[in-house]
C-alpha cells in the first residue's frame, strides 16, 4: 500500500486539533513538568509514514536517543542529515504549498509518568518545532502544530491518564509553512525549544496583561489589568508590594485601571521594573511591570515623553554547537557584551525569541522590535509571483503567526514595536495583520520594511540606502524608492528608522560613522540596527579532524550562499570584532568636544543623567600617562550639554613628544552589565603641535657594487638585488612592495554597485554596477605582482635599488625606488613609488613587505589601537602606545581576509617576548601622515587561497606590511561599496622608516 503525504504538510491552515488560543508567557505557580530530556528518535527520509509508533505498546528498543530540545542534523555525525544554508533561495523547488517527497521526518518517542495533580485541565504546550509537527498521546492523535519559531498548546486533559504515558512527535523537515520561514539563517529540523506539561488548576488565570503607562510630565502610573478568567478564579488580587497596591478585584465586571500617583519610568538606558502578582483562587503568576509610554508624535517616536534612537543589532539565535536551541547563560552573556559595546536596541530578526530573551531584555535594558515568524524572501526569483503575502489561500496563517507573538510578548516592557516580518513582499494580508495589531494593541506602533509607501505601518523603514538616498528620504523633495510624489510626503511624515544597514560581514563593516552623522541632519531619522549580531558559523571538522566553523556549502548543500551568514559583529567563538569595537565608538551615549581650556559634553542618553558616571582627563606624552584628573561635571539632563573648564595639568604637554589628551566617561559603580572602571565613552585630542616632516634624505654619488654583499652601518644587502638580508643581527628580508590585500568579504561581493566604475550619485547613490573589487584587483594581477630589478647602486653611506613591479600579461607597471642611508650611525628608508599611466582600478594597500624570523612574535607599538582600523573604520582607534602578540593582532575571521592593520605608526618594537630583536619608526610627511603596519604569519596570497582558517599555510616566517595607505572596508556585501573618499587609487607615494637599534 501506499501511503500518501499526509495534508496537514502541505496544506495551508496553521495548525489542527485542540489548539488553545495564544497567550502570555507567565511565571506561574501551577503545577509543570518538564519533557524535555532524552528522546527515542528515528530519522526517515520522506514523510510517507503509517502511524503505528504512535501506539503504546510499539516497540522503540531499536530506535536512537535524541536529546529534546535539539536539531537532529547537528547530531550523529552527519547519521541525521546536515544543516543547510540559504539567504534567499528556497532549498526546494518554489511549488506553493508542495514540497518534495524527499522530506526528512524525525519521529520523537518518550514515555513519562503523569504526576498526581489536582487540577481542572492538562495543556501540553510546545515552545518552537521547525517546521511542522503531528503530536500522538497514548496512541491517539492531538493535533498538527505550525509555526516554527512560535509558541503551541494542546488542550490533551481527555487523552492523558494516570501513570505512564507514550507522547510521539512527527517533525517533517519540509512543509508549505517553510514558505513562510525562509528567513536569512540555517534551516534546522527538529523540537528546538521546550515541550512541557501544565496543570492548570481550577480557578486559574488563563491569561493576564498588565498594560502599565507613564505620564512623563506628572510622573504618574498606570496599570490597567486585563485578565482571561473562569468566573470561579474570582476574586483575583494585583499585587505590587514596592508601590504598596494590593487591589482587589470580585469579579470580570470590576476590573479597572489602577493609578500610581509617582512611579519610576522604565526605559533602556534605566530599566526600572517592578515585581507584580496577579493571585487567583486557583493560581498565582508573577510579571515584571516596566512603566512606560509610547507614542509617535509627529515624526517622531516618543517613549515617556523623549525620542528614542536606535543603536542596535538584529539578533539571530544561533549558537554553533546548538543552533537555535536556547542557552540562557549564553544569551545573557551575549546582552552583556551588548551593553558594554552601547548597542540599546534589538530586533529580533526575524521572529519571536526565546521568550526569556525578552525578559532579559527587560532587566538589561534594550528597546526591542519585536518581529513575526515570516519571510517569504525566495519569491523575489520569481519577480514576486506566487507571493503568500498576497494571496488570500494564506491570510489564515498570518494572522495566526501574529496573533501568537504579540499574545506571547505583550506584557513586556521593552518591545517597543511590533514587526510584522521580514522580506515577504507586500499584500493584503500584511496589512491585515497590522490591522489586527492595532485593534489589539493601539499603544505600539508596527513596522515592516517592506511598506515602502507607508500604506500600512507607523513607520518608515529601509534596509541600506545609500548616502545619497538617505539625504533625498530625509530632505523635502527628492526620489524616494517606490513612491510617487504624493506617497513620498507620506513617508517624509513618519518617524524613520534603518533596520537593517552596514553589513558587518568579515573585516567591516565601514561607514558607520557616515550613517550616525545623519542623526544631526533630521529629527525623523531614528537609527538603525546593524546587521547582525552574531556570525552563525556550525563548528564542525576537517577530514583530519581539524576544528573550524562552518559556513554554507560546507554541508554537501545541493543550493547554498556560502559565507553570507557570517555577517556579525561578534565572532562564533564569541570573540567580539573591531567592527564592534567602532559600532561602539560611533554609538557612545557622550559627545565630547574641546574648545581650547573648555571641554564640552553633549549627552545622547534618552533618559539617563551622569549618576554612576565618572569623568576623567589623562594626559600622555609620547603615550606614557603624565597626568590623569578626575573632572567635575555639573548635572546634565538627557540631551543637553554642559562646558567643564580643564585644568592647566591636563592640556599642557609635559617635555617633548607628542601631547595626548583623552577624556574618559566611566562606570564609577558596578551595574549588572559592567564593572566599576568600564569605559562608555572617551575623546582624543593631539596638544602639541604636528612633528617636524621627514627630512628627505640625499641621494649621495653612488656606484655599482663591487661585492655580492653591501653593509650598511647594522644592515646587510644582497648587491644583486638590494634586498635586505639581515638587520641588527637579524634574518631579514625585504623590502618588496605589496599592492594587494586578503580580500574582505565586501571586496569580494558585486551585490551592490561600485563607485569605481562610475559617479557615485548613479542608482541613487549605489554607484555602476559592476564587478567586485577583489575581481578587479585579480584582472590587473596585483595578486601575482613580479619584480625586476633595474639597479643596486652603493656608498658608503647609502644604497639604492631601482625596481620595476608588474604582472603578466600587463601593460602596466609601478616603479619603486628604495634610497638606504646611513646617517650619523641611524639607518633610513625613503620609499618612492610612481606607478605608470593606464592603471584604472582601486589599490588595496601601497606598502612593503619585510620577511623576518617564526619568533619574532611580539608587538609593542605607539600608534593607533588597540585593534585594527581603515580609513572609513577609524572612530574606535586612539593614540597610545598598546602590545600583542602577532596571534592577538589578527583576527580570525571564519573565512581568511586581510586583518590587522593599524594606522598612524610611530614606533614598533618586534621581538621574542623575551627580547626586542627589531624596531622600526616611521617619519611624518609633508601633511603630517604617517605610514601603518600590519604583522602577521600569513600573506594576503595565503589569505587569498583559503575558505578556512585551518587551509591557511604553515609559513616558517613572520610578515611585517609597513603600508603608506590601505583602501577602505565599505558594506557591499550587502550596502554600499568603500566611499570615494576612503577609496586608494592609484598615485605617486613616498614614505621614510627608520631602523633604530634593539
Amino acid at each position: 500500500m501506499v501511503i500518501p503525504v499526509p495534508a496537514y504538510v502541505t496544506d495551508y491552515q496553521p495548525g489542527s486539533g485542540p489548539r488553545r488560543a495564544p497567550r502570555s508567557w507567565l511565571h506561574s505557580d501551577a503545577p509543570r513538568l518538564s519533557l524535555n530530556g532524552d528522546w527515542k528518535f528515528r530519522l526517515a527520509p520522506t514523510a510517507r509514514l503509517d502511524e503505528a509508533a504512535a501506539a503504546t505498546d510499539f516497540d522503540d528498543q531499536d530506535w536512537d536517543t535524541l536529546p529534546v530540545p535539539s536539531h537532529w542534523v547537528l547530531h550523529g555525525d552527519g547519521k541525521y542529515g546536515q544543516p543547510a544554508y540559504t539567504n534567499v533561495q528556497y532549498p526546494f523547488p518554489i511549488d506553493p504549498p508542495h514540497v518534495p517527497d524527499e522530506n526528512p521526518t524525525g519521529d520523537h518517542r518518550r514515555s513519562f509518568t503523569l504526576p498526581d495533580w489536582d487540577v481542572e485541565s492538562i495543556v501540553l504546550r510546545f515552545d518552537g518545532v521547525e517546521s511542522v509537527f503531528k503530536v500522538w498521546l497514548n496512541g491517539t492523535e492531538v493535533g498538527v502544530g505550525k509555526g516554527s519559531r512560535l509558541a503551541t498548546e494542546f488542550d490533551v486533559t481527555d487523552l492523558v491518564r494516570p501513570g505512564q504515558n507514550v507522547i510521539m512527535v512527527r517533525v517533517h523537515q519540509w512543509s508549505s509553512m517553510s514558505y513562510l520561514e525562509d528567513q536569512d539563517q540555517w534551516w534546522l529540523p527538529g523540537i528546538f525549544r521546550d515541550v512541557t506539561l501544565l496543570g492548570r488548576p481550577r480557578g486559574g488565570i488563563e491569561d493576564v496583561w498588565l498594560r502599565t503607562a507613564y505620564d512623563h510630565e506628572t510622573g504618574v502610573g498606570t496599570v490597567t489589568p486585563e485578565l482571561v478568567a473562569h468566573p470561579t478564579a474570582f476574586p483575583v488580587t494585583v499585587e505590587i508590594p514596592e508601590l504598596g497596591i494590593g487591589q482587589i478585584y470580585r469579579s470580570a465586571e470590576d476590573l479597572a485601571p489602577i493609578v500610581l500617583p509617582s512611579v519610576e519610568p522604565w526605559s533602556a538606558e534605566r530599566p526600572r521594573r517592578y515585581t507584580a502578582t496577579v493571585r487567583s483562587t486557583g493560581e498565582q503568576v508573577e510579571l515584571q511591570l516596566g512603566f512606560r509610554t509610547v507614542r509617535i508624535d509627529g515624526e517622531r517616536l516618543l517613549v515617556n515623553g523623549r525620542q528614542v534612537i536606535f543603536h542596535g543589532v538584529n539578533r539571530h539565535e544561533t549558537h554553533p554547537e546548538r543552533g537555535r536551541v536556547f542557552d540562557e547563560d549564553h544569551a545573557r552573556a551575549d546582552m552583556i557584551t551588548m551593553k558594554r559595546h552601547n548597542v540599546n536596541a534589538i530586533r529580533t530578526s526575524h521572529y519571536p525569541p526565546h521568550p526569556r530573551v525578552l525578559e532579559l531584555a527587560d532587566e538589561l535594558g534594550f528597546w526591542v522590535i519585536d518581529e513575526c515568524d515570516l519571510e517569504t524572501h525566495g519569491f523575489g526569483y520569481l519577480g514576486w509571483q506566487g507571493n503568500p503575502s498576497d494571496d488570500p489561500a494564506w491570510r489564515e496563517a498570518y494572522l495566526d503567526r501574529v496573533a501568537r507573538t504579540v499574545e506571547r510578548d505583550k506584557n513586556r516592557p521593552s518591545v517597543i514595536i511590533w514587526s510584522l516580518g521580514n522580506e515577504s513582499g507586500s499584500g493584503a494580508n500584511l496589512a491585515a495583520m497590522a490591522q489586527w495589531i492595532r485593534s489589539r494593541d493601539p499603544e505600539r506602533p508596527v513596522h515592516y520594511e517592506g511598506d515602502y509607501t507607508g500604506s500600512y505601518t507607523d513607520l518608515y523603514s529601509r534596509m541600506y540606502p545609500s548616502l545619497v538616498e538617505m539625504t533625498s528620504i530625509l530632505s523635502d523633495t527628492g526620489e524616494i524608492m517606490g513612491c510617487g510624489p504624493a506617497e513620498a510626503q507620506r513617508v517624509r511624515r513618519l518617524p524613520y528608522l534603518l533596520c537593517e544597514y552596514v553589513h558587518a560581514m568579515g573585516n567591516g563593516p565601514g561607514g558607520i560613522a557616515e550613517y550616525e552623522a545623519f542623526l544631526d541632519v533630521s529629527p525623523r531619522y531614528h537609527g538603525g540596527f546593524v546587521w547582525e549580531w552574531r556570525d552563525h558559523g556550525l563548528l564542525t571538522r576537517a577530514e583530519d579532524g581539524t576544528p573550524y566553523y562552518g559556513y554554507g556549502g560546507d554541508f554537501g548543500e545541493v543550493v547554498h550562499d556560502g559565507n553570507f551568514v557570517m555577517d556579525g559583529l561578534v565572532l562564533p567563538n564569541d570573540r567580539p570584532s573591531p567592527g564592534l569595537a567602532e559600532f561602539a565608538a560611533v554609538s557612545q551615549p557622550l559627545r565630547f568636544d574641546r574648545d581650547g581650556a573648555t571641554l564640552i559634553i553633549t549627552s545622547r542618553y534618552h533618559s539617563a543623567d551622569l549618576a554612576g558616571l565618572r569623568v576623567r582627563g589623562v594626559l600622555e606624552t609620547d603615550g606614557r600617562p603624565t597626568a590623569d584628573v578626575e573632572l567635575t561635571v555639573p548635572a546634565l539632563a538627557p540631551g543637553d550639554q554642559v562646558t567643564v573648564e580643564l585644568p592647566e595639568k591636563l592640556i599642557t604637554a609635559d617635555g617633548p613628544g607628542e601631547g595626548w589628551l583623552t577624556v574618559l566617561a566611566e562606570l564609577s559603580d558596578p551595574t549588572p552589565w559592567a564593572d566599576a572602571g568600564h569605559v562608555v565613552a572617551r575623546g582624543q585630542w593631539l596638544l602639541t603641535e604636528e612633528p617636524a616632516p621627514a627630512p628627505i634624505p640625499v641621494r649621495p654619488a653612488e656606484t655599482v657594487p663591487a661585492t655580492e654583499t653591501v653593509e650598511l652601518g647594522p644592515a646587510v644587502f644582497d648587491a644583486t638585488t638590494g634586498t635586505l638580508t639581515s638587520l641588527h643581527g637579524v634574518p631579514v628580508a625585504g623590502p618588496r612592495l605589496e599592492l594587494f590585500r586578503g580580500p574582505t568579504d565586501n571586496d569580494r561581493s558585486s551585490s551592490r554597485g561600485s563607485y569605481e566604475l562610475g559617479a557615485p550619485e548613479a542608482t541613487r547613490g549605489e554607484g555602476t554596477k559592476g564587478p567586485s573589487s577583489a575581481e578587479r584587483w585579480r584582472q590587473r594581477g596585483l595578486d601575482r605582482l613580479v619584480h625586476r630589478v633595474l639597479a643596486v647602486t652603493a656608498s658608503d653611506t647609502g644604497l639604492t635599488t631601482r625596481v620595476r613591479v608588474s604582472a603578466a600579461n600587463s601593460g602596466r607597471f609601478v616603479d619603486v625606488d628604495q634610497l638606504w642611508t646611513l646617517t650619523d650611525g641611524e639607518l633610513s628608508l625613503r620609499v618612492d613609488l610612481t606607478p605608470s599611466q593606464g592603471w584604472d582600478c582601486t589599490w588595496p594597500r601601497v606598502g612593503v613587505r619585510f620577511d623576518l624570523p617564526a619568533d619574532c612574535e611580539q608587538a609593542d607599538w605607539f600608534g593607533t589601537g588597540p585593534l585594527e582600523s581603515y580609513p572609513d573604520s577609524t572612530v574606535a582607534a586612539q593614540v597610545g602606545r598598546f602590545s600583542g602578540s602577532v596571534d592577538e593582532l589578527n583576527v580570525v575571521y571564519s573565512r581568511p581576509q586581510e586583518t590587522g592593520h593599524r594606522a598612524e605608526l610611530r614606533d614598533l618594537a618586534i621581538g621574542t617576548g623575551e627580547a626586542t630583536r627589531l624596531r622600526v619608526a616611521t617619519r611624518p610627511d609633508q601633511a603630517g601622515h604617517r605610514p601603518g603596519f600590519t604583522l602577521t604569519r600569513h600573506t594576503p596570497q595565503d589569505l587569498d587561497r583559503a575558505e578556512h582558517p585551518y587551509q591557511l599555510a604553515a609559513n616558517d616566517a613572520i610578515y611585517l606590511y609597513v603600508d603608506n595607505a590601505v583602501h577602505g572596508l565599505g558594506s557591499r556585501s550587502c550596502g554600499i561599496d568603500v566611499l570615494p573618499q576612503h577609496a586608494l587609487w592609484p598615485g605617486a607615494h613616498t614614505f621614510t622608516l627608520t631602523f633604530p637599534a634593539p
